[in-house]
Formats: C-alpha cells, structure tokens, sequence
C-alpha cells in the first residue's frame, strides 16, 4: 500500500461527482480500497431494521465511501476560500543527513500541512 496524499481530519474539496465543489473533513480512510468517508459528502439513504442503535428502525442517511482521486485537501493559507491543492511530501533531516521526519506540504502556497 502506497502512502495517501489524505489522511484522517483533513479538510478535503470533492472534485468530481454529485457533491463537486463541496468540502468536508475526513471521517476514516479506507488504504486497500483507496476510499475515504467524508463528512457531509456523498449521502445515501439506508434502509435499516430496529436494533439498539435505531430502536425505530425506518430510513437513515449517511455517508458513503468516494474514491480518494476525486479529494484534495485544502490549502491551509486559503482561509475560508477553500482553494484545492495539490500535496507534496518532504524529507527534513539532520546535519548527519539522517532522515528525522516527512512532512506533507500544498504545492500551492508551500505551506505545511498539519
């Protein structure tokens, strides 16, 4: 499994589908299957039977799992905006030149992301 530009509690923009142009915090992260569950995002009507949880049972929405290519995490300098941005991984290290920690950066504005 390769590293996701996304990870969990991240700001994300959708790209494609239904909800383009929304954003949403990231919930969980599926690596396998390169999906992820975003807040707000991609809702879906479930029918469901009386258990603990729903004691009335009926129908409940929720979220659904989008494919992480049609995510982007936001720019942290955008503010309010919500300017999408593409990520960069960089490698700080030591005077040795011992690798100490890869951080996440926006292309867009070079800024780390927390």
């Amino acid at each position: 499994m390769a590293k996701l530009h996304i990870q969990k509690d991240d700001t994300v923009y959708v790209l494609a589908g239904d909800d383009k142009g929304k954003t949403g915090r990231v919930l969980s992260i599926d690596a396998k299957n390169n999906k992820a569950i975003v807040e707000g995002v991609n809702k879906i009507k479930k029918s469901t039977k009386p258990n603990a949880q729903y004691p009335q049972g009926g129908i409940i929405e929720k979220e659904a799992p989008i494919h992480i290519s049609n995510l982007n995490v936001v720019d942290p300098k955008s503010g309010r905006n919500a300017q999408p941005t593409r990520v960069g991984f960089k490698v700080e290290r030591d005077e040795n030149g011992k690798v100490v920690k890869k951080v996440r950066y926006s292309k867009k504005s070079g800024e780390e992301i927390k």
